[in-house]
């Protein structure tokens, strides 16, 4: 297969900051198309990639053609890439994958825009597990039923040098130093995120074949232990133990993602996936490859094509750090508010007085407790967690200053409260670091 797609021809892609559709877009600008690419988060992406007409749009309220229309007009196809795992804050299944593609094809036809390329989900034609496989199937047949051009790839857990759901699970997963595994979980045929989009491309093009639903699966179904053993190996990690969780943690720990995805978070750990992988993710991959001459690469294939970088290893370790960092600090300063509002209230006033402050001792402790009170609920929520990151270094700051001025002895205080500022605002940093996820 050798995708090929004009220099005349304008590509509409949704999703497009995210893990296929940021890809699309890169490998359509190489190929000299023009692309408006459709997302929710575009300032970052548009910094990235400037040569992109980036539109932000909330695909879930896109459900009337005319909503679609001001983005369809010099438009020649379109790739839909949007995506989401579960309803949740900010996110509905039946909007994006139901409701925004009726929607879209009504819109394609009335426009003339005649070629959809339609991401949807391997196994979904084959019973529904979740709300999410359900409403992608009904979105499918939504599209399968116009007299567009349409093309329905329906790919497997997809996998690439670009790290974000699945994809980042698995490298952390590598990383840690036993192999949990889930129970139920069932086998998977990986496709490697190259192999995608190159398709994507060879459906794009002049006098490819239309109204097809493929499946797009990897030369050979795995289990996920061994597809996490062959990533710690690309990473020069041993093989790790294997050690498979009982039924209730695993619950738990699927509850618990639904839990933090409220905040607004999206771990891909959630009940949603708990449904899907007891079908596992594995297909057919026969008429994808007489279709478009592709030959899958497998996971051995792709890793070793492409060795891994300190940056990866360091991607890898901080994975399952990073919820633990967002949550311990998160209560760190929950607490601290707690207890100077509550029972550490009259030790801070007796601190006050002792530096001078008299009258304004009482309101300055409760003032601070609120403060860390909101810090702690803002790095809690996914929305907030940035601003409340830097609100925290800035009343670190404050501390310190305002400290030093009311009682300097407490630098030499045995239990360190002044010197415990520094680590604290280093913790601050290393999650502002680590607060993007794509």
């Amino acid at each position: 297969m050798r995708p090929h797609v004009t220099s005349s021809t304008n590509v509409l892609v949704i999703g497009g900051s995210g893990l296929i559709g940021s890809e699309v877009v890169a490998r359509l600008i190489a190929e000299g198309a023009g692309v408006v690419a459709l997302a929710r988060r575009i300032d970052d992406a548009a910094r990235r990639v400037p040569q992109v007409r980036w539109v932000w749009a909330d695909i879930a309220s896109m459900k009337s053609p005319a909503d679609w229309f001001p983005h369809l007009v010099g438009v020649d196809a379109v790739v839909n890439c949007a995506g989401v795992l579960q309803d949740a804050p900010g996110d509905d299944v039946r909007s994006v994958f139901v409701d925004a593609v009726a929607a879209l094809t009504a819109a394609c036809g009335d426009a003339g825009v005649r070629r959809i390329v339609h991401i949807s989900a391997i196994g979904v034609d084959r019973g529904s597990e979740s709300d999410f496989s359900a409403a992608k199937l009904e979105g499918d047949r939504a599209l399968m039923g116009s007299p567009l051009d349409w093309v329905i790839l329906r790919p497997s857990v997809v996998l690439g040098r670009r790290a974000y759901g699945g994809s980042a699970l698995i490298r952390g997963l590598a990383a840690l130093p036993f192999l949990p595994v889930m129970p139920g979980t069932g086998l998977l045929q990986v496709v490697q995120l190259d192999d995608l989009v190159d398709t994507i491309l060879f459906f794009l093009s002049p006098g490819a074949p239309n109204q097809v639903a493929i499946e797009i699966a990897g030369p050979e179904p795995m289990p996920l232990p061994s597809i996490v053993q062959a990533y710690r190996r690309w990473l020069g990690l041993p093989r790790a133990r294997v050690m498979p969780l009982p039924e209730a943690l695993a619950s738990f720990l699927y509850r618990l993602g639904d839990l933090i995805s409220r905040l607004g978070w999206r771990p891909p750990m959630r009940t949603t996936a708990q449904r899907e992988i007891v079908r596992g993710a594995v297909g057919d991959p026969g008429e994808w490859i007489r279709l478009t001459g592709t030959q899958p690469r497998s996971v051995s294939e792709s890793l070793v094509a492409e060795p891994a970088s300190v940056q990866e290893r360091w991607f890898a370790s901080l994975y399952f750090l990073k919820p633990v960092v967002f949550g311990v600090f998160s209560l760190f300063w929950i607490a601290t508010g707690l207890i100077s509002i509550g029972p550490g209230y009259d030790t801070g006033v007796a601190l006050m007085e002792r530096g001078g402050a008299g009258a304004f001792s009482g309101p300055s402790v409760l003032a601070g407790g609120l403060a860390d009170l909101l810090i702690g609920i803002g790095i809690a929520f996914r929305r907030t967690a940035r601003a409340a990151l830097y609100g925290a270094i800035a009343i670190s700051l404050f501390y310190a200053v305002a400290g030093t001025a009311i009682l300097p002895e407490l630098w030499l205080d045995p239990l360190g409260p002044m010197l415990k500022i520094w680590p604290i605002l280093a913790l601050n940093l290393v999650a502002l670091a680590l607060l993007p996820d794509r």
